[in-house]
């Protein structure tokens, strides 16, 4: 654990190349489903992105963290340190909402950089005090105390009709929560609710904390092989246990970030980084674990600046239809438009601009890391 873990690198390089391809259509009335988020119960491809992300969060803050603290760190410095992380975090995710408007009356509060600051808020001082059995209590906690309010709290919906333990959109006790601390304030497109609100947050920080978990078998003195496969089994029996909460609790569903979800996520995060981690840092054959690195360079490259990359593609994303030309289209409008009318299929066109948008972010990510630029928070 002295030099850095390519696996992760790959992992996080993989996630962000799947946000910034799901992210990025030319059109988003022509996409084919998996990069779409389910409509509401069930999952997708897309549905991995998010969750992943916060699991290799965990996975860092085992390494940046827990081994620290454990090693006689000053625990409150560390606490400190990482708090300030998270502040900066989330302030710039709101500076990303608030771009190009600034509109501070109609700002949307939440969103994906405000929850990854969020669960390092609520995740850091467990992390910092508490084990592996603490860890691991605090995840299955968080969750109770979320299905309890969700399965059993009578709420008003949007109209004031109550509901107790109704997932539908708009009318669970966490919708009800977010209106009521943020109204005007949440996703634009429901207004009602939000896939980033503050309620679901709390399972969110058992996402992250099982990548915690996670992280305490990378840390540890186990053979990589070994390792692996202590993910592979885990990642197989975290699927069942969400299959099994499917249908005996909450289905699973990103939005509501469900405990099934939880578990179904963590499950193939795990499955996942064990092959990056089989494949990179402990397949026995060192020819072919060279083989596999070149081919992987990539995620390598995409994961040393995942955050700056999250960031910088989601201002360019928005430059692109905020930019308007001599002719009134926007820029973006312009960019595409040769996609558009080339004799694709729609939703090929629109699949080849993301996959465009993501060799274009690749290119700035590629010379960065040639150049040795890695921007931390």
């Amino acid at each position: 654990m002295n030099k850095r873990v390519l696996s992760l690198d790959a992992f996080r390089g993989f996630a962000i190349a799947a946000m910034l391809l799901v992210n990025n259509p030319g059109d988003w009335g022509h996409v084919y489903a998996p990069l779409l988020h389910a409509k509401w119960h069930g999952w997708t491809f897309t549905d991995w992105v998010f969750p992943f992300f916060v699991f290799i969060s965990g996975m860092a803050m085992t390494i940046s963290l827990a081994r620290r603290a454990q090693g006689g760190a000053d625990k409150a410095a560390l606490l400190l340190g990482s708090w300030r992380r998270a502040v900066v975090i989330i302030g710039i995710g709101l500076l990303l909402n608030l771009i190009p408007s600034f509109d501070f009356s109609s700002v949307r509060i939440p969103g994906v950089l405000q929850r990854l600051g969020l669960c390092t808020l609520a995740a850091a001082p467990i992390v910092i005090w508490c084990g592996v059995r603490g860890v691991a209590l605090w995840a299955v906690l968080l969750m109770a105390v979320y299905s309890l309010a969700q399965l059993c709290l009578p709420v008003p919906d949007a109209e004031g009709v109550i509901h107790t333990g109704m997932l539908e959109p708009g009318k669970d006790a966490a919708s009800w929560l977010d209106r009521l601390l943020m109204d005007g304030h949440l996703w634009k497109q429901a207004r009602t609710w939000d896939p980033e609100g503050l309620p679901s947050t709390l399972p969110a920080v058992s996402t992250q904390l099982l990548g915690v978990l996670a992280g305490y078998v990378l840390a540890s003195r186990k053979e990589p092989a070994e390792k692996t496969m202590t993910w592979v089994m885990a990642g197989l029996a975290s699927l069942w246990l969400g299959q099994v909460l499917d249908a005996w609790l909450m289905p699973i569903n990103k939005s509501l970030w469900t405990p099934s979800f939880v578990f179904a996520m963590a499950g193939w995060a795990l499955l996942v980084f064990a092959a990056f981690h089989w494949l990179l840092d402990a397949m026995p054959q060192p020819l072919a674990r060279a083989r596999w690195e070149k081919a992987l360079h990539p995620f390598v490259v995409f994961g040393m600046n995942a955050l700056f990359l999250f960031v910088l593609s989601g201002f360019v994303a928005k430059m692109l239809y905020v930019i308007k030309l001599a002719d009134g289209r926007t820029l973006g409008g312009t960019l595409y438009a040769p996609l558009r009318s080339s004799g694709l299929a729609p939703v090929n066109a629109s699949l080849l601009h993301a996959i465009v948008f993501v060799l274009v972010m690749y290119g700035v990510a590629w010379l960065m890391y040639r150049k040795h630029w890695f921007i931390k928070v």
